[in-house]
């Protein structure tokens, strides 16, 4: 199994935006020498919790602090860009940084009806356009037609749909790229989703065969008990998150103190259901379970909880249970 890294460059309460960009640069390094594969930043605007809102810039900045892991978008919100300039951006990205670059797009809006005008600069543009730009950008990437996407290329980034339904697999597949799903999003979908995308896939210039991945919360920890206590904020974060109060990941003493009313505990329940929390062996066990049921070979971990250090302890456990060389 491969494993790999999403990381929405969360901050946590008391810090700022460059304590998190710091945090996710230490996340990079780490995870690259436990023999993760790839390692994604989200694209989020007008939030005080995510910093993240320049995927593009972060990738760079990521790609030279480390070395070998491929440095990616998770993802990209394609309907409010231009395809063309996108494939610049991360032919530029390929050209710095050989091999390495991942284009991970997305259908989302990217938040409120204002925060869209804002980044289409007033302009209202349909989201059912997604499929047509995926269209244009691998024309774009690849050089296939009309105006030309520099710098060239040999091996233009490979592109990757991220999707939380059957309808996101559906344009992975006809457009022959690959298929990133939001199990941390949306779980009841998946099956459905990857059946579709691997049943459909059509080979492209850029892609000959399927290639998916599922992206999972896991908190991991020695013992069920302590990863549970650790996963407490990752909780809280997903009720305030959902809400729309705050997006800031909450402070351990916080989270230690919290208790949940009845109704939150019935949410939390509900949202345990994207995410796996436990022992090494647990999370193995279920992950190695999804595989089966999601028939793919690649998990990308997100972890979203207050103490930086268990969020690394938990990638390194994950490591050593499931990846070949990793230390204990």
């Amino acid at each position: 199994m491969k494993l790999s890294v999403l990381d929405q460059s969360v901050i946590t309460k008391g810090q700022e935006a460059k304590a998190a960009f710091e945090e996710t640069v230490r996340l990079a390094q780490f995870t690259e020498e436990l023999g993760y594969t790839r390692f994604w930043v989200a694209e989020h605007h007008n939030t005080n919790g995510m910093a993240g809102s320049a995927p593009q810039v972060l990738i760079s900045h990521l790609a030279t602090m480390t070395e070998r892991m491929k440095i990616g978008s998770g993802g990209v919100l394609l309907p409010q860009y231009s395809p063309y300039k996108i494939a610049e951006d991360f032919k530029v990205l390929q050209t710095l940084f050989p091999g390495r670059s991942d284009l991970g797009v997305g259908r989302s809006p990217g938040g409120s009806y204002e925060t869209r005008l804002a980044l289409t600069d007033g302009l209202k543009k349909s989201m059912n356009e997604f499929p047509r730009q995926v269209e244009r950008l691998q024309h774009f990437l690849h050089g296939e037609q009309g105006v030309k996407a520099y710098p060239f290329v040999e091996t233009p980034p490979e592109i990757w749909i991220l999707g939380i339904t059957h309808r996101g697999a559906r344009v992975a597949a006809e457009n022959g790229t690959a298929f990133t799903y939001g199990h941390f999003i949306h779980p009841a979908n998946g099956k459905k989703a990857l059946d579709d995308y691997h049943n459909q896939f059509r080979p492209s210039t850029g892609l000959k065969s399927p290639h998916s991945n599922v992206c999972i919360f896991v908190v991991c920890a020695p013992t069920q008990e302590e990863a549970e206590q650790i996963a407490k904020s990752q909780d809280i974060w997903l009720l305030e998150v959902e809400r729309g109060i705050d997006t800031r990941i909450p402070l351990k003493e916080e989270a230690e103190s919290r208790i949940f009313s009845s109704r939150e505990m019935e949410k939390v329940r509900e949202n345990r259901k994207r995410a796996i929390v436990g022992t090494p062996e647990k999370v193995k066990e279920e992950l190695l379970l999804l595989s089966e049921i999601y028939g793919t070979d690649e998990f990308m971990i997100i972890t979203n909880v207050s103490d930086f250090e268990d969020k690394l302890r938990s990638f390194k456990l994950l490591a050593g249970t499931l990846l070949n060389g990793a230390q204990d």
